[in-house]
């Protein structure tokens, strides 16, 4: 083998093993740190607001800190508690078949007619629309309780990483910009389309980010206040499924609001059927169609069916954090592949 070529692979091998054991290394704290660069990327508009008044960089990093402690994890950590006790009390009801909602519209003449006429076209044998839907509801709410519980089995190593968290923020946001301006200098890159890589990952980031789960957050957040203003059962569980449904396209939160209307009015609840109608509408529909325009502006808009599925991808490989690195790992693919089709046409060319 030539010394040349020797020396190379040497170099390649080296670098390969250091790769390798670096990795090793942060394996154990990627997930504290992994949720570091989510918070980052989320709040840096509020830190780099902070900065132009207080022009202290640890001040502003520490003041975004505790505005992320107060506003999204104490809350946060609430809700998980509580989804897990409302899905619970939801599979036991269903399992003990105290489900009073269920009883009301399967006994509701109007519906059995309903039901009578579409089954022999559907192949449905009588009742079993019920064992099917039942069925599915317990698989969907064991497969939420599954997740967030493993959240709770081990808190001394939930509390590790929540400081590591808090650490690796604070040090992202007071030294993100230079640190990124590192990765920056190793991107094969010329200068313009390192330039144009950074407006299209901006666009990208606030389209997906702010555009998309933002948006869907606040609507299962009204959507979860309105089911517990109009004392409804399970407003968390019902709010996050919102949250969930509202990049489905076409549909959206509807899917959530609609039959729940629908229900109240088979219960004889008119005011708070009407009133769920209303809020529905008026409120939780709205919010994708101001805030989003609002938010988005002139940039690049990701379809939300594609927000939906790498938002539900995500959350399956990543788990709670796939909400948010779904969309932004799509995000990165696709703006780093425009820049590598446009190098292509122009070697073409």
């Amino acid at each position: 083998m030539p010394a040349n070529k020797f020396y190379s692979f040497m170099m390649f091998f080296i670098t390969v093993l250091l790769a390798y054991l670096t990795y090793q290394i942060f394996q154990p704290f990627l997930t504290a740190i992994t949720w570091a660069v989510v918070f980052c990327i989320v709040f840096y508009p509020v830190y780099a607001f902070a900065l132009n008044y207080i022009r202290l960089k640890a001040i502003a990093s520490l003041l975004t800190l505790l505005l992320i402690i107060v506003v999204i994890i104490g809350p946060f950590s609430y809700i998980s508690f509580a989804l897990v006790t409302e899905v619970g009390d939801f599979i036991g009801d269903i399992e003990t078949g105290d489900i009073g909602v269920m009883k009301t519209i399967m006994s509701d003449e109007r519906l059995i007619n309903i039901i009578e006429k579409i089954q022999p076209y559907v192949g449905l044998k009588e009742a079993s629309a019920e064992e099917i839907i039942i069925e599915n509801i317990k698989k969907f709410g064991t497969g939420i309780i599954d997740k967030l519980s493993i959240g709770f089995t081990n808190l001394l190593g939930l509390a590790a990483n929540f400081i590591i968290m808090l650490f690796t923020t604070f040090f992202l946001l007071k030294d993100g910009p230079g640190f990124f301006q590192k990765i920056r200098n190793y991107l094969p890159f010329s200068e313009e389309q390192k330039d144009r890589l950074t407006v299209q990952i901006k666009d990208m980031i606030v389209s997906t980010i702010y555009g998309g789960v933002i948006v869907a957050l606040v609507q299962g957040l009204i959507g979860g206040l309105a089911f517990a203003l109009l004392n409804r059962g399970s407003p968390v569980l019902w709010g996050t499924v919102m949250a969930i449904v509202s990049f489905v396209p076409m549909v959206g939160t509807a899917i959530v609001w609609v039959p729940a209307s629908i229900i109240l009015l088979f219960e004889g609840a008119y005011m708070q059927g009407f009133a769920l109608i209303l809020i529905g509408i008026f409120v939780i529909s709205m919010v994708d169609n101001i805030l989003k325009p609002l938010i988005i502006g002139g940039r690049t808009k990701m379809p939300t069916v594609i927000i939906f599925f790498t938002v539900l991808g995500g959350i399956k490989f990543f788990g709670l954090l796939g909400l948010i690195m779904g969309p932004l790992v799509f995000a990165l693919f696709v703006s780093v592949f425009e820049i590598f089709r446009t190098v292509e046409g122009g070697t073409n060319a």
